[in-house]
């Protein structure tokens, strides 16, 4: 019997692999246009122009970027060919990273404006390390991009052995390919998956794999070597790139029922495991096929967990490892999109509604940008939900906002926004219960405490109940002092675990980690953007809170450090041009009697003079307000924010929560607009 041994944690190397296993010839993968391994060219792979250059190695089989070529915070950017590839594939790529630096893989569709970060990689290595990567399904023609970036010093380089792709999913796999499809083993002393499937065996292990081909392959473990009680073994597939619903099915063979315990499971990012399967009946069939479904709206990993009692626990073998989009049981529940239940209140109550349908515990109100009252969260000037006015603020009095009913067993995360206005006391004063499908509370999961007033604040977390539920909205109004007025707005849910984050889109940039690769312009007598978190120093000017969750950060020019007329200017990183509109979109605060002007710009790569997008002048409001710029732009370009300080030192200026779009620019629609001057807001009649 010939054993491969696979390293721990990490996939063999692609050379090492071949070395042990060519002897017995593998069955070649069917490879899709993009596939590349270097040895005769790069396969009309292209360094982009306006970077660093990708170099062939002098012997080929690997192409590579070295530091020693490029000038200091340089990359160099690999494009594919243009591909055309509609049902789903998986790029598999063998990579090493030399010294310090990076790796990242993009999607290039030909329709969108952006390049869609899919991968990335800074981890060091002096062998070759295996990444898979999922290419979702898709009617556009599509570009793949290999940005690699060393750090500048000596010895730093990043080097690509092959690309390969393939179709289907990431975590499907026979075993054929040398790399084993990305598949690592967790290293334990005692028991190991192998490579099994070889013409000479001397072991009962499977002569053939499912195929019944002698020349085949499968992994498998055996008890052999175990030395204590419950040993373990794991094989896990690369993470996936995107969410999955559908079936899984593989094969297993199984020798003993007493002696090992097989388990499969779903890892997500954050480390939590779910059991998805084990064996309820032994079977001694041979090879036996297992369908699951999965429903999971997040990346995962697959596990597959042997625990042996003994050194004779026998052995368990898997192969052919395959996914569906479609669920393997008629019965299952399908998918359901749980947006049903997000709302932003500018179009009404959505699916929400009110305890008592002609009550007016919670009032749909909006507010005139102004300088005393704060506007809604979405817009500044659009709509949202207020309890405690003069309709509803009695002593005594309960308002209940029930939101639609969800599906059970699922774990979901609500987020929403709420902001505190007047001097009335607010602890406990809005409460959010679950419900279950006889309309009875079943848990009370969130409580409003007393905390900052005047900028809206984000709550969120994370809740499963077995049963169809709902999420219900409880403002109480206790007695006079106790009636604090209280706002909510933009309520979204989604499936899975609210600490689970799918990363930034393209172009998009909210400044909690950072300003997102933008530079500040040190051209001429200019001043600095200044990144913060919380209330600018200035008196009555400035915002009290980011506009991202009410506590994180934002950008703004600091009045009192710069002369009237000073200037401080913002680029972005540069940007691709394409032939369709694009639309930004951000958040702007100016407020402060001095304040001064707020312009958006764009820069050619081919024209010496920027070009005015858009502009504001002097205060504007004491919110957040959203703007939304369209504009076009077929050459790479950057945007330009520039800030200018006005005559006084309240002329603080801030951004946040800047993003890019397909254009053109939703129609924000017409917004009627309401005074919030008065003692009272104006009441909305829906």
């Amino acid at each position: 019997m010939t054993r491969l041994y696979l390293a721990p944690v990490l996939p063999l190397l692609p050379l090492l692999l071949c070395g042990a296993l060519c002897g017995a010839l593998r069955a070649q993968p069917l490879l899709l246009p993009g596939t590349c391994s270097f040895e005769l060219g790069t396969c009309g792979y292209a360094s982009e122009h306006g970077y660093g250059s990708w170099r062939m190695n002098d012997e080929g089989h690997l192409i590579t970027v070295d530091s020693a070529f490029l000038d200091q915070h340089q990359k160099a950017v690999l494009t594919s060919p243009v591909l055309d590839q509609p049902d789903w594939s998986c790029v598999r790529l063998v990579y090493q990273i030399t010294g310090l630096g990076s790796l990242k893989l993009h999607l290039r569709p030909d329709s969108d404006n952006f390049d869609y970060l899919l991968w990335t990689s800074n981890q060091t290595s002096d062998s070759w390390l295996i990444a898979s990567v999922d290419l979702p399904n898709t009617t556009n023609p599509y570009q793949i991009l290999l940005d690699g970036q060393p750090e500048h010093g000596p010895g730093n380089s990043v080097a690509v052995f092959e690309i390969h792709i393939v179709p289907g999913y990431c975590v499907e796999c026979n075993f054929e390919e040398h790399h084993l499809c990305g598949y690592s083993n967790t290293w334990n002393p005692n028991v190991n998956w192998y490579v099994g499937g070889t013409v000479a065996r001397e072991s009962d292990l499977p002569l053939n794999d499912t195929t019944e081909d002698q020349r085949g392959h499968y992994m498998y473990v055996d008890s052999v070597y175990a030395k204590h009680f419950q040993e373990v073994a794991k094989l896990t597939s690369p993470m996936t790139t995107v969410a999955m619903d559908g079936c899984l099915s593989f094969y297993y063979y199984r020798d003993q029922e007493r002696g090992n315990i097989f388990s499969v499971f779903t890892r997500d990012q954050l480390g939590h495991y779910e059991e998805i399967w084990r064996p309820v009946v032994y079977t001694t069939a041979g090879w036996t096929i297992v369908s699951v479904d999965i429903k999971a709206p997040h990346p995962l990993e697959l596990v597959f967990e042997v625990a042996f009692n003994s050194a004779r626990g026998g052995y368990v073998a898997i192969d052919d490892i395959s996914f569906s989009p479609e669920f393997c049981h008629t019965d299952t529940e399908p998918t359901f999109d749980p947006a049903i239940a997000n709302c932003d209140f500018e179009n009404g109550f959505c699916l929400y509604h009110q305890e008592r349908a002609a009550s007016k515990e919670w009032s749909r109100v909006s507010v005139k940008p102004n300088m005393h009252r704060i506007g809604d969260h979405s817009t500044g000037s659009g709509h949202f939900l207020l309890a405690n006015t003069r309709f509803s603020s009695k002593p005594g009095y309960v308002g209940r906002l029930h939101g639609p009913f969800l599906p059970g067993n699922h774990k979901y995360c609500l987020r929403f926004y709420y902001l505190l206005y007047g001097f009335g006391k607010v602890d406990g004063g809005l409460v959010l219960y679950i419900y279950d499908e006889n309309n009875v509370a079943q848990e009370r999961v969130w409580s409003l405490t007393e905390t900052t007033r005047g900028v809206w604040m984000k709550a969120e977390f994370t809740y499963m109940k077995p049963m169809s539920s709902k999420v219900v909205f409880v403002s109480i109004c206790r007695n006079f002092w106790e009636c604090g007025l209280i706002a909510v707005d933009d309520i979204t849910i989604s499936v899975g675990d609210c600490q689970m984050t799918s990363g930034s889109l393209p172009g998009q940039c909210d400044f909690e980690t950072g300003i997102c690769g933008y530079t500040q312009d040190k051209a001429g007598d200019k001043a600095d953007w200044l990144r913060v978190r919380g209330y600018t120093p200035t008196s009555y000017t400035g915002p009290r809170g980011d506009h991202t969750n009410g506590v994180g950060h934002f950008l703004y020019i600091e009045a009192s450090l710069m002369r009237p007329g000073h200037k401080a200017r913002l680029l972005t990183s540069d940007l691709r041009g394409s032939s369709s509109p694009q639309c930004l979109i951000f958040h702007f605060h100016m407020y402060g009697s001095g304040t001064g002007i707020l312009s958006v710009l764009l820069r050619h790569s081919n024209r010496n003079q920027d070009t005015l997008l858009w502009r504001r002048r002097g205060e504007q409001s004491v919110s957040w307000m959203r703007a939304m710029v369209d504009y076009h732009c077929d050459v790479r370009h950057q945007i330009i924010f520039e800030a200018i300080r006005g005559p006084t030192l309240r002329s603080d200026i801030a951004i946040d929560d800047i993003r890019f779009t397909r254009g053109p620019c939703e129609d924000p629609g017409d917004t009627i607009s309401y005074s919030g001057f008065s003692e009272y807001f104006n009441e909305i009649e829906n």
